[in-house]
This record gives C-alpha cells, structure tokens and sequence, in this order.
C-alpha cells in the first residue's frame, strides 16, 4: 500500500483533476441557470485541439490557451443560441455537440496538420510547470502541491472565485434566481435569457481551459477524442457536488484521484483494460446518490419554465 498512496500518486491526482474541475464548474453554472449541459465532452475536446493549433501556429503558449478559450467561447455561443433562442432540447443539443466536436476535431486534425488519429510536435513547448517557494521545500506537501501548470492552481482559485460570484455578487443572485425561479424573476426585471447566456459563456470559457490544459498542460500533444469522458466525469461531478463550487472540487478530486490510481494500478501489473474502468466504475457508483435526488427533475422544470 506504501507503494500505492504516496507523494506522486497524489501529485498525479492535483494534475488530473484539473480538465475535470474546470469543466464541472462550468456545468454548475449552467445548472445554476436551469441548463442541463450534457456537451461538456465536446467543449472541452474543441479547447484541446484549439489550444494545439493556436501553440503550433504562435509558437506562444500564452496565446494558444487565450485561442482555446476563443474557439470554446464561440462553440458555447452556438450551443447556447440553439438552446435558449431556438428553444430546442437542451439534452439533444447537448449530445448532437459532443459528436459535431468530435467529428470537427478529427477533420481539423487532417485539414490543418495531414495527420490523422493523433498530431505531435516535438519542438512544441507546453505549459511551465510552477515551483511555489516555501511550500516546495516543505515534506509531503511540497511534493503534492508544488510543480503543476498555471490552469492546476488557476482552477482552484476559480473555486473561490465563483463562490463569491454566485453566493456575494448582484450578477450571482439574479443568476441563481433564473435558476430558481425564472418567472419570478422575469417579474421584477431579470433579463432571463441574458443570464442564461452569459452562464453558458463562463462554462464555454472554463472548458476551453479544461481542454488547454489536457492538451498542452498534460501531454503536449493532441489525439482524436482524447477527453476519454472526462466531460461527461464532469457532469457526474457536478451532480455529485450539487453545482457548489466547493462540492464540485471535491467530487472533482476524488475522480482526479481515481483517474490517478488506475494508471498507477498498470505498474502492478494489472490489465490495462481493467484500470482503465476505474473512473467510470465510480461514476456509476456516483450516480447512485441520485437514484431518488430530484436534481434532474429540477434542471428540465427550470428548462422548461424559461420557455
């Protein structure tokens, strides 16, 4: 078990938890709105191929998040007009995404780089690796928190950030109010519709730098649906967390950790097809807390009160 639980295993968890975390909080705003995204999967694998092309392109990782976060934010845009202006399925729409990204993604991959399945640039710089004075020199910690990527300690602070946002702020309160409640508060001015955009926008933006980082962050390189369900973990996540941000970081670590553990499990020895399982075996372990949870039942009656 020593050999198990350690350090590394734990630093592993800090950097996987990352695309997941991001995604899911932006599925809990757009739950915190009424909206059931189900296309997390497709936003987060757009922000991935996005971040690649734009790093090829630039030669500047700075930008090619910034590129990621672009694409993202107009595929968001375009989920959300079908969504909230075209009052279609949110559901459907939500799936119909996850294949149009991974459809689009394959066909960039040979349009933009002739390559088909995966592309890789050896010259490609991905994201630095930061080493936090003082924590790093201390035992244990240091070895868990220390040397991740910008977007690994980025994502936590947005925790914060949209704690406050949603629980503190004007915009928060009305937000969550069009979840709520969305005819009481057309009632008294909400602009309805707004706030459901501006909610999908922020999910858009959080996915573009979930797939940056699973890009450029994790491996440095792209393949053709590398999100593996990582968005639909998400979605669990956020279910699991019900849209909290802070409920949503720590379902998000425990499939962070689980995601770490099945590939530690491949040095034991054990089939890879067996570990691989692990994360979704405990998604569908997860999804047993919702057996009688009227979350869903919420998310279509504040969908469909909005129409």
């Amino acid at each position: 078990m020593e050999h198990l639980f350690d350090v590394t295993l734990f630093n592993a968890m800090f950097r996987m938890v990352a695309p997941i975390l991001l995604a899911a909080l932006g599925g809990a705003i757009c739950s915190r709105v009424g909206l059931f995204n189900v296309g997390l999967e497709g936003f987060v694998l757009v922000g991935a191929f996005a971040a690649i092309a734009g790093n090829h392109f630039t030669g500047n990782v700075l930008v090619a998040v910034l590129i990621a976060v672009v694409a993202t934010l107009l595929f968001s845009l375009i989920f959300a007009f079908m969504s909230i202006q075209l009052q279609a399925n949110v559901i459907i729409v939500g799936i119909s995404f996850n294949f149009l990204a991974l459809g689009l993604t394959a066909f960039c991959l040979q349009a933009i780089f002739k390559v088909k399945g995966a592309f890789y640039d050896k010259n490609m710089v991905g994201l630095p690796k930061w080493n936090i004075p003082v924590i790093q020199d201390i035992p244990v910690v240091g070895g868990i928190v220390s040397g991740h990527s910008p977007l690994v300690y980025l994502a936590f602070v947005l925790v914060v950030v949209l704690h406050y946002f949603l629980f503190r702020s004007v915009t928060g309160f009305r937000l969550r109010a069009v979840g709520e409640n969305p005819v009481a508060a057309k009632s008294i001015g909400i602009k309805v519709n707004r706030m459901q955009y501006l909610a999908v926008l922020i999910c858009g933006a959080l996915c573009g730098l979930a797939g940056a980082q699973l890009s450029l962050g994790q491996v440095t390189m792209f393949t053709e649906g590398m999100t593996a369900g990582r968005g639909f973990i998400a979605l669990v996540a956020t279910m699991l967390g019900q849209s909290h941000p802070v409920g949503v970081m720590a379902s998000s670590l425990l499939f962070g950790l689980m995601d770490a553990l099945s590939i530690r499990l491949q040095g034991f020895s054990l089939p890879t097809h067996f570990t691989q399982m692990l994360p979704y075996v405990v998604t569908l372990l997860a999804l047993l807390f919702f057996r009688t949870n009227s979350y869903m039942d919420d998310a279509r009656k504040a969908n469909g009160s909005s129409r």
